[in-house]
Formats: structure tokens, sequence, C-alpha cells
């Protein structure tokens, strides 16, 4: 992971596309857009990768998260292991995933319309479809920034939202923006933004 850190730190995140991750990451997001492109499929790139092409340059993960839309997840089951992936059965309450034979990477779906946050704190609103984060046809993109913090809020667990003052620390230019987009949402998701924004600010001072 470390070396991956450094070249992840010497690439331009703002120019970055999924498909130009390093290495083992980068095959894997070559495969998916191969198996998007067999179930007429759109996704996007969110997570720990999102994180980091959104300015936090120091985020590294194992994983690689998707945004998927649900009236295509048995396309999808059926058709991964014609693309690498071996389909890995969700436990009850969770959601699926798929493994990349070629690398072991887990790639962890994001349904549409499925609820995030913990048990005890389930998000306000369902996950949107690819497209309101905007997902573009015939290759797979990073989530908008607005979605992705949409998503971290929903998420609710203590590593999301350090990420989002993270985010909030490297994106001061777009945080009206942010906030007019979540005022959409829902109410709760203003909140929590406003509290990181008042968290990250005490942190920078």
């Amino acid at each position: 992971m470390f070396e991956l850190a450094e070249k992840l730190l010497l690439m331009d995140t703002e120019s970055t596309q999924p498909r130009d991750l390093p290495g083992r990451y980068g095959r894997v997001v070559r495969d998916l857009e191969r198996l998007l492109t067999a179930t007429d499929s759109l996704s996007v790139v969110a997570g720990g990768w999102a994180v980091w092409r959104h300015g936090y340059a120091g985020r590294v993960t194992e994983d690689v998260d998707i945004v998927v839309p649900c009236d295509r997840l048995d396309a999808l089951q059926v058709a991964a292991p014609l693309c690498g992936f071996n389909y890995l059965a969700p436990l009850p309450g969770r959601w699926p995933k798929l493994q990349h034979r070629e690398t072991n990477i887990q790639v962890d779906f994001l349904p549409e319309a499925s609820i995030p946050g913990i048990p005890s704190r389930l998000a306000p609103v369902a996950i949107g479809h690819p497209r309101t984060y905007a997902a573009e046809a015939g290759s797979l993109q990073f989530i908008s920034l607005n979605g992705l913090i949409e998503l971290k809020l929903g998420a609710g667990r203590v590593k999301d939202f350090a990420d989002v003052i993270e985010l909030i620390k490297q994106n001061p230019k777009q945080l009206a923006n942010i906030a007019e987009y979540l005022s959409e949402i829902h109410t709760d998701y203003v909140a929590r933004f406003q509290s990181l924004i008042e968290q990250a600010t005490e942190e920078q001072s």
C-alpha cells in the first residue's frame, strides 16, 4: 500500500479517470467497464477512490465502491463471470459484492434505492440512480463531489465523517454549492454538513 500511496501522490487528481488508476486498480476498472457495457449499465466510482479524486490526496483504499442501478443487479450478476469477476452472494442485510479474479480486489455495489447507514442510524434517504451522480454511458466515472458528500453523510460512520471533513478542507469554494445540493436531499444532511464544516474550521485554526 505504501508504494501505491506514493504513486497516487504524484498523480493529478483532477484529470485522472478511474481507468487511469495505477496497477491492479486500473485493471479492475477496465474490466468493470467491460461488465457495464455488456449489461448496458451506468455506474460511478464512490468510496475511498472518489475521496482521493476530490482532493484528499492521502486517502488510500483497498477496494472499489460503485453505485449501480437496482434494475441491473441481476444482469450484472449473470455477466460478472464473463468479465473476470466472481459474484459474492450477500449476507442478509448486506449488499452484493464482486471479486476480481486476476487481482483479488473486491468491488462493493452501492445499489440504487438502498438505504445506507449503520443499524442505529440509518440514512433518511436512499441512494440515487448513478445518473444523478454524474454517470456517463460507455465509461466509469468518479461520482460528483456533491453526490460523494451525500453518500458519506448517509453512511454515517466515523471514518465517513472524517472523509467529509478532509473534503471540506480541500474544497472550500464548493461548500455553498454542496450545502444547496444537500438542502434538496434532506435537512438532516444540511445539519450534519454544517457541523462538520465547524469541526473542519476548528482543526484548521
